[in-house]
């Protein structure tokens, strides 16, 4: 009897510090009020981003939109960049003005663009989106105690938020990602702060996206400029209609028949026949490596063959195989049409960094 109620005593003792956590609900309730609260946030109806990207040495102005329920545009919708813009309205898309090609995208790169289309970010309303989110208890973020929320979402992406313990204001988010096509998951870490308020609601005006495990920093945004509730048509958030040219129909045919190898290729063999002085092979490349990206390696690596042996004199022709080669794990392969890229032309700087660059890694098959 003795021993039970000593067992008793400690469950009792020990219970309080087990259960002082709040629970996710709670830390999310906290996190809307530190942000203004419900009211003021669910009057956001749209945001639009202004300030500058860095990676490395380069920087570029950048914007960001976002519309309810689920718009987004990478990019600015009162100047809209005809050379490069994606985004979200429904389904992912991006839009290359050289050669004029606007791909409605699937795999890693639709789940990119998907996973943050929320005026709300991830946390708030979570429940109606359908996700899930699970407290994982406290954990430093620097010098800072954060609550770890990981939030699940229906497509099996997982990504942990960090609410900071004090402020009760989200100052990181982690995630298991490619940075770049075909390149293996990076453990990042964005890091969130300086907070400002516009129209009664503290937005974040710096984000540094960090590898945790070297600290290096891999790109960051610095908002100069964040506008609430400016009236967006909603067309702002799709592409543009370009102008079908006969190529450009031609490399649309080719990315829809990216499942089929067999009509990518009667459909290329078709269009070189008949539109013998039209020069398509660097529009080849570019569809080709679109395609790859959304998986279907078997039809780009057709293409790019085709492509490759059409115009044997390019040096991006052999490059953009080379790069498909490697991508689904052909090395012996990559580094030929590599070598035979720089024998076109010596001065290649892709083929030779590329070759570089397979000296010390494996190539990693797309599967």
């Amino acid at each position: 009897m003795r021993q039970i109620t000593l067992v008793c005593a400690f469950v009792l003792v020990a219970l309080p510090a087990f259960c002082e956590d709040p629970s996710c609900d709670e830390i999310i309730a906290r996190y809307a009020a530190a942000r203004g609260g419900d009211a003021r946030l669910a009057a956001v109806r749209t945001i639009i981003y202004r300030g500058t990207y860095k990676e490395g040495d380069v920087s570029f102005p950048a914007a960001l939109s976002l519309m309810r329920p689920y718009y987004k545009l990478v990019g600015d919708p009162e100047k809209l960049d005809t050379t490069f813009a994606e985004g979200y309205d429904g389904s992912t898309w991006e839009l290359y003005g050289d050669p004029g090609l606007v791909v409605r995208t699937v795999g890693a790169a639709s789940a990119a663009g998907r996973h943050a289309t929320s005026v709300d970010g991830p946390l708030i309303g979570y429940r109606e989106r359908g996700w899930a989110v699970v407290s994982k208890g406290r954990t430093p973020i620097g010098d800072r105690a954060a609550y770890r929320l990981t939030v699940h979402m229906p497509d099996g992406f997982e990504m942990d938020e960090f609410i900071d313990s004090e402020s009760w204001l989200l100052i990181a988010e982690r995630k298991s990602a490619p940075v770049h096509a075909f390149g293996q998951n990076v453990l990042s870490e964005e890091r969130i702060s300086d907070y400002r308020a516009v129209a009664g609601v503290l937005f974040p005006f710096v984000h540094r996206e960090v590898e945790i495990t070297t600290g290096r920093i891999l790109n960051e945004v610095i908002w100069t400029s964040i506008v609430v509730n400016r009236e967006i048509d909603v067309s702002r958030f799709s592409p543009p209609v370009l102008e079908r040219t006969a190529l450009r129909a031609f490399l649309d045919h080719l990315f829809l028949e990216r499942s089929d190898p067999d009509a990518l290729l009667w459909s290329y063999d078709d269009f070189r026949r008949s539109h013998g002085d039209v020069d398509t092979h660097s529009g080849i490349e570019f569809v080709g490596y679109q395609i790859l990206k959304m998986g279907d390696s078997q039809s780009a690596l057709a293409l790019l063959e085709r492509n490759a042996a059409d115009y044997p004199r390019s040096a991006s022709g052999a490059y953009g195989l080379g790069r498909a080669y490697k991508a689904t794990g052909r090395s012996a392969d990559a580094r030929r049409e590599f070598q035979r890229a720089l024998t076109v032309d010596g001065s290649y700087r892709r083929a030779k960094e590329a070759l570089d660059q397979m000296a010390g890694e494996k190539s990693v098959p797309v599967k």
